[in-house]
């Protein structure tokens, strides 16, 4: 399997190790209710250094991404920002789900592991077209440092130069071949921090002697789930387009005359009978888990991702139903059907319960 930068760190701190994606992950360090908790009341750091970095060179870069992208890179290409979207098939299909940052007129683009290598044939496949070059950065590991007391502990860090903690949400800087933004999966605020891999140990180090708890993937997963926020595996697929993956505002169609890839198979999608991604919270005893069906009123569904929430000390999930449905729902669990709230999919935004 392979392993990140900080793999002896993590079995010197008794993590549990898991497989995932073919890299051997901490799943947990104490427990996944205290890790969740330390993030959305003080601060986690996580090391996602198994996410897949891309930096490109030369040729036309803009033209490159406004064809291989849904959303319009157009819309940070002058700024020092970030821009979350979907890289689609010909079908409309989701390959993966991505960020890219442009700063100091360098782009970096992260996506997830587990299409790493489906993602760089189809980057170079495509970049050739506009004379880029794609250099993936195996060299680089990726550390998310998160929650209400993220920034501070980020500015007393030495090495990290003081204008990162200034960012505003998805800002992001360079500091050499360091990048710096403020993005993150938890629904909290905080720093990514990509930077080269012989420079995370101490960084880590650093954090953790600050208060930043370490934080493994089963935290992690709740985290987003409360949040709102996708995984690609779980919630969207290849056999998924955007506007059933609570996507639709990813897709950028402003530019009449930009054809991306996958423009038009989603033109020729009738998004008022598309099943769409909602939250659903477990009105009866259990454990909302993927697969799970769900009836309504309207029609069908089914969980897609499913946990107990700590925070809202419920189990939540995300499901993927037909249109039409009001506020219940009925799921089946282990032959037994069981309550559900159909609710907005973003449970907590910046911590804080939506109204």
């Amino acid at each position: 399997m392979n392993k990140t930068p900080l793999h002896k760190s993590h079995i010197e701190l008794g993590a549990k190790m898991v497989n995932f994606s073919n890299w051997e992950m901490p799943i947990s360090y104490s427990s996944l209710i205290e890790e969740h908790n330390a993030v959305r009341n003080s601060a986690g750091i996580f090391d996602v250094s198994h996410m897949a970095v891309f930096d490109f060179d030369g040729g036309d870069q803009i033209g490159f991404f406004e064809k291989i992208f849904a959303n319009d890179i157009k819309k940070i290409s002058k700024d020092n920002k970030a821009i979350y979207g979907a890289l689609l098939n010909e079908q409309g299909g989701i390959l993966d789900d991505l960020i890219i940052y442009h700063a100091n007129d360098k782009f970096r683009l992260v996506s997830n592991c587990s299409t790493r290598e489906q993602n760089k044939n189809w980057y170079e496949r495509h970049a050739a077209e506009f004379g880029v070059r794609v250099v993936e950065r195996s060299d680089m590991g990726i550390l998310a440092i998160q929650g209400p007391d993220a920034l501070s502990k980020v500015s007393a860090i030495e090495e990290i130069n003081d204008q990162a903690s200034s960012l505003q949400t998805f800002e992001c800087m360079f500091d050499g071949e360091k990048l710096y933004a403020r993005t993150g999966y938890t629904g909290e605020d905080g720093l990514e921090l990509i930077v080269p891999a012989k420079d995370i140990k101490h960084l880590w180090d650093q954090a953790l002697g600050l208060g930043c708890m370490p934080i493994g993937l089963g935290a992690r997963d709740t985290l987003r789930l409360e949040a709102g926020l996708n995984l690609y595996g779980n919630d969207m697929t290849i056999d998924n387009h955007p506007y059933e993956s609570n996507l639709g505002w990813t897709i950028d169609m402003s530019d009449k005359n930009r054809q991306f890839i996958g423009k038009e198979a989603l033109l020729s999608i009738d998004q008022s009978k598309s099943q769409k991604i909602t939250g659903i919270i477990l009105q009866d005893k259990g454990v909302l888990r993927p697969g799970y069906e769900i009836t309504h009123e309207q029609g069908n569904g089914i969980v897609l991702s499913g946990s107990y929430s700590p925070t809202l000390q419920s189990s939540i999930g995300l499901a993927r139903v037909d249109q039409g449905f009001k506020k219940n729902g009925k799921v089946l669990i282990r032959n037994k059907v069981l309550n559900i709230e159909f609710v907005s999919p973003r449970f907590l935004g910046q911590g804080k319960m939506h109204p």
